[in-house]
């Protein structure tokens, strides 16, 4: 196995640190780099939902998610699961008729896949899980026992950390502005934003909603959507849920043990009305406190609108970029669920130079030039 003489990583959330984490733990010399804080990005204001289910659009990206949550098992074995890793399933029902059916053919599906789900009522669930909750005695209400929520931030600093331990570089709070070739086209140099440059063979564009830009230092198009969500976290002197929940119009999940964590598809939809943050966080805790009415005594803390990292048709663009010798990206939607998994995957690529079938259908190639 051929180890790269210096890896720079160009974006230092979830996806970024899990590559540089596994280049650096195999020896590889690994600088990250980040206009911000590790981890500080969209990876701390993302639902940050460690799921599969979600995911049925393509078996492929059904298979890379399972295993995404596979890799993130055995990432708290590995590491130690401390605050970060939070393994207490997940809750999702509906309000009317139609979204109901969608979720129990969904449910069928899954299970058809061998994917754990158990459907419930409305009444067992609060017996059970969530005494907590309002919701109708009778409602079906489908539980994902092995899906998690995690604190993205706080798995950042701790892979980070250890690559630091390592041998790994950290540059913050500067940007990458320019990305060098030789005469051969392969990847030389980066200068940043504070001045200084860095002599790299190896560059990971996982910079998330800037990742198109990156790609563009290099003449590279990379299409993204723009996508933008809106999450609020609440303080609550006893948080009142135990999982990561899909109500009606509202996604809850605890945040640790003072703090909530609410985002809404629908509320997504009026960022582009211009309405204030301040009024969509009002939103979320209303429709929150109709789920959860011990939410009415929090108040809001933080609200952050954020640009999702989506390629163009949805899926992960992971691997080398044929045309630049050197250059790879990881850049993806669900980077909560898929960054440890990419991150394996990536650094094996890079290190040994093969290419692990599960990434047949998400390589950056399918973009054209």
């Amino acid at each position: 196995m051929k180890r790269p003489e210096r890896v720079a990583v160009i974006g230092v959330g979830i996806l970024g640190a899990s590559v540089g984490w596994n280049l650096s733990r195999h020896g590889a010399k690994v600088v990250f780099i980040d206009a911000g804080q590790p981890g500080e990005g969209v990876t701390n204001w993302s639902f940050s939902w460690v799921n599969a289910s979600n995911k049925t659009a393509r078996k492929s990206y059904f298979d890379l998610n399972v295993a995404g949550m596979t890799a993130h098992r055995e990432l708290a074995r590995a590491i130690g699961p401390d605050s970060w890793w939070y393994p207490s399933g997940h809750l999702r029902w509906a309000d009317d008729p139609a979204a109901e059916a969608k979720l129990l053919e969904t449910a069928e599906l899954l299970a058809d896949w061998d994917y754990r789900v158990e459907v419930s009522t409305g009444a067992e669930v609060r017996r059970r899980l969530e005494p907590a909750l309002t919701m109708p005695g009778e409602v079906p209400v489908m539980f994902y026992p092995d899906e998690a929520w995690v604190h993205g931030r706080h798995l950042v600093g701790r892979l980070v950390g250890q690559a630091l331990a390592s041998g790994a570089e950290h540059r913050s709070g500067t940007a990458v502005c320019d990305i060098g070739t030789g005469a051969d086209g392969s990847i030389r140099t980066v200068a940043l934003s504070d001045g200084s440059s860095l002599d790299v063979n190896i560059v990971v564009n996982a910079a998330g909603p800037s990742a198109s830009h990156v790609a563009g230092l290099i003449a590279r198009h990379l299409p993204m959507r723009r996508e933008p969500g809106v999450v609020t976290r609440i303080d609550c002197a006893h948080v009142p849920v135990h999982r990561a929940m899909h109500a009606p119009h509202i996604e809850i999940r605890p945040d640790g043990d003072t703090s909530v964590v609410l985002h809404s598809r629908e509320i997504d939809a009026l960022i582009d009305t211009g309405e204030d943050p301040s009024e969509l966080a009002r939103l979320l805790h209303e429709s929150a406190r109709h789920v959860v009415p011990e939410l009415g005594n929090s108040r809001i803390a933080q609200t952050r609108v954020s640009n999702r990292p989506i390629p163009a048709d949805g899926f992960p663009s992971v691997g080398a970029v044929p045309s630049v010798q050197g250059y790879y990206e990881a850049v993806s939607h669900s980077g909560i669920t898929l960054g440890p998994v990419i991150g394996r995957l990536l650094a094996s690529e890079i290190l040994s130079g093969k290419r692990d079938e599960m990434l047949a259908d998400f390589r950056p190639e399918r973009f054209p030039p």
